[in-house]
């Protein structure tokens, strides 16, 4: 049976997997979800401990897409994305690193892009036209999705993101491919960029006429690869152990893919969500309040979101019942000066380097343990640290970081990028010229 999906906002109105997929996000503004998720079958579990990596990532995959996509296909797109490894290292007893860093742009994002990237290259083989892909960043994405489609047959990816707001070796990562990937420095934020991008998609017209997709984790299908490392990590511990995952949170996909996980039957005890002082979902959870805001700068750029796109499908997976998600989801906020105070620290306690992102969960991740101290905390770690030099530099001091080669040699290509003020019908006057 194939699988259907639905917005969040129309739960009763069902569109295809190319629809989805293609179209990112429906008419009325909300998000795509599976009509069906469910638990993977007993001969799944009998064996999913020996799998590779990649069997069990096809096993997830199939368990949300179903015959959408057939297990051919699907048993190659997996294979072709999972190629690297994301090893668990302990760091200290029962407190572990989950390092979702080791692909080809050093961040997590490679999961979702590159499985994305080769399921549109599916659903659009026998498309004529140009495939446009938009995306916003506040940091990983924007990179993640230029390495994975740079180059792909049928496809030109626009890419925006916010001037000041990314690192140096990340806007590198941005601007300096060329080819199909054009990028847009806006003169605004993560937020301005995003909402951009809906505007464009909210233009039915527009979006129709030059093929729009979003490769955002407002995408359905950058979420489901990232279940694959959820399932991954929980296989390292010892049998029985049921994990407490610990997720750096921007957008709140990532986390999401972890909700969807335990959906398909993965034990785990809690979801902590850690933030930095963008701590509209902690708040949510303490009060039942949730009340978007201008985001604010931190060292923790990507997770400089005030509007968290990913909390419809949150809400969705927990009937919009506040007290239902919070039972589920601990969250926890912490400013600038502390990440950085635990960046020295915990390298100072164990030589394990933390960047930023890292340093918070690891924080979520402590404060947690102060009530639960005998449980697995897994602290899912997104990037590498040589992606965020110049913080790093300032806490750890010069020549303490390996800066890996893939990203080294960017640093002495030209940045390429267009200038863009956050105004929608400027953006939407250039779209209308680059199409």
């Amino acid at each position: 049976m194939s699988q259907r999906f639905f917005s969040t906002k129309s739960p009763q109105q069902f569109v295809d997997v190319k629809e989805a997929v293609l179209r990112s996000l429906p008419a009325d503004n909300g998000l795509y979800m599976p009509e069906k998720i469910e638990p993977l079958g007993k001969e799944f579990w009998k064996n999913w401990r020996e799998m590779s990596f990649a069997q069990l990532g096809y096993h997830i995959a199939r368990q949300v897409f179903r015959e959408s996509v057939p297990a051919e296909e699907m048993q190659r797109i997996v294979d072709e994305v999972v190629t690297f490894d994301a090893p668990m290292v302990t760091v200290k007893e029962r407190q572990h690193v989950l390092e979702l860093f080791h692909g080809p742009t050093l961040a997590f994002k490679d999961f979702g892009a590159r499985f994305m990237a080769r399921l549109m290259e599916y659903l659009t083989r026998d498309d004529e036209g140009l495939l446009t892909v938009l995306v916003a960043t506040s940091g990983d994405t924007g990179g993640a999705v230029a390495s994975a489609f740079h180059g792909v047959p049928g496809t030109r990816v626009v890419i925006l993101y916010p001037r000041g707001k990314v690192s140096g070796l990340q806007e590198k990562q941005l601007t300096t491919l060329g080819g199909n990937i054009t990028a847009l420095e806006v003169d605004g934020t993560f937020d301005d960029c995003q909402r951009l991008v809906k505007s464009a998609f909210l233009d039915r017209e527009m979006s129709e006429k030059m093929n729009l997709t979003s490769a955002n984790s407002i995408n359905i299908s950058r979420l489901v690869p990232q279940s694959f490392y959820y399932f991954e990590a929980a296989r390292q511990l010892e049998e029985g152990a049921s994990p407490v995952f610990v997720v750096p949170s921007g957008n709140f996909g990532n986390l999401t893919a972890g909700l969807l996980a335990e959906k398909m039957g993965l034990p785990v005890k809690h979801f902590v969500a850690a933030t930095n002082l963008n701590d509209v979902v902690p708040v949510y959870l303490q009060g039942g309040n949730y009340r978007p805001r201008p985001s604010i700068q931190t060292i923790s750029n990507a997770m400089d979101v005030g509007a968290p796109s990913n909390f419809a499908r949150m809400q969705n997976i927990f009937g919009d019942q506040w007290e239902e998600m919070k039972e589920r989801i601990a969250g926890y906020a912490y400013d600038d000066e502390i990440t950085r105070e635990t960046i020295r620290r915990i390298q100072s306690e164990t030589g394990y380097i933390l960047e930023p992102h890292g340093a918070v969960g690891w924080l979520a991740a402590e404060a947690w343990r102060e009530n639960n101290p005998q449980d697995d905390t897994i602290v899912l770690e997104t990037a590498h640290p040589s992606k965020f030099l110049d913080v790093m530099e300032e806490e750890l001091g010069q020549g303490q970081i390996e800066i890996p080669e893939r990203l080294a040699r960017l640093a002495e290509r030209e940045k390429v990028a267009h200038e863009m003020q956050p105004d929608e019908e400027m953006f939407h006057a250039w779209l209308q010229d680059f199409a």
